[in-house]
């Protein structure tokens, strides 16, 4: 009888889904807003020659990387746009509260659309985690590029990232990556070759065999270099480097010509 009682037990119990937070998963899973923003400092100052001080993170999620970039310096500001007020809610107490005061004076997170949010003008405008795929009409994209351009400042530059390969043309595709306590699944459901159109999900998995699944889903165009360059230097941007992943440690470098490997993940730094 006791073992039917602990069985009994085990089955009432909460699903490990059912009280999971999507947002904080995604963020253990996804981002690492510290290197991110060290990184972003860094090719600034390389390229420009001083340290840059205003920055504007779009489709920033929960604001994660705007609130990181205002710790790093207390001369450092920044604003972060999206259109989620959920997500902007949930940075606003899970990142920005627990910022000191001074702090958080320094950092602005704006219920927006990122096409039209004016800011003041930046040194540096980010858009990570490929979110600007959201555009899938290349007027569209090219109506995005120019209004960044137009809120960049003297000396100012659009970091964003891309990612391609042969396996990123691939449907019904799976990747998992063990993270601690569950399993990120990066999906691709489907790709249609004649229209770039691609949805890709998010699930996540978890010991007790229940899952979050879709946690998150994308409905993209997948763009390719030659266009995101095309567009960026369209839009009136002066010049656009790529930055690829040079060696095992994850360092990146700014080349002329990449290699055809089958995932690749690199950096675009346009400047204006």
């Amino acid at each position: 009888m006791a073992g039917k009682k602990k069985s009994a037990a085990r089955r009432n119990r909460p699903r490990m889904a059912e009280s999971a937070d999507r947002f904080a998963l995604y963020e253990a899973a996804v981002q690492d807003a510290d290197v991110e923003m060290e990184f972003v400092a860094d090719i600034y100052r390389k390229t420009r020659g001083r340290d840059a001080r205003l920055l504007r993170e779009d489709f920033c999620g929960s604001g994660w990387a705007a609130c990181e970039w205002a710790q790093r310096h207390r001369q450092n500001r920044a604003f972060g746009v999206d259109l989620d007020e959920t997500v902007l809610e949930w940075g606003r107490q899970r990142h920005w509260q627990r910022l000191s005061p001074a702090t958080r004076e320094r950092v602005q997170l704006i219920h927006g659309d990122v096409l039209d949010t004016p800011t003041e003008k930046v040194d540096i405008t980010v858009a990570m985690n490929f979110s600007y795929w959201i555009f899938k009409e290349r007027a569209t994209l090219l109506k995005y590029f120019r209004a960044v351009h137009r809120g960049l400042g003297k000396d100012g530059m659009f970091l964003l990232d891309a990612y391609g390969g042969y396996e990123a043309f691939r449907d019904e595709y799976v990747e998992k990556r063990r993270c601690k306590g569950f399993t990120y699944e990066w999906e691709q459901a489907s790709y249609d070759p004649i229209s770039g159109d691609y949805v890709c999900h998010i699930n996540f998995r978890f010991s007790d065999g229940s899952a979050i699944k879709p946690a998150f889903t994308y409905e993209w165009r997948l763009w390719t270099l030659p266009e995101i360059r095309e567009l960026l230097l369209e839009a009136g941007f002066s010049k656009v480097a790529v930055w690829w992943q040079e060696d095992e440690d994850g360092d990146y470098a700014p080349v002329e010509r990449g290699s055809a490997d089958p995932a690749w993940i690199c950096y675009l730094a346009a400047e204006a």
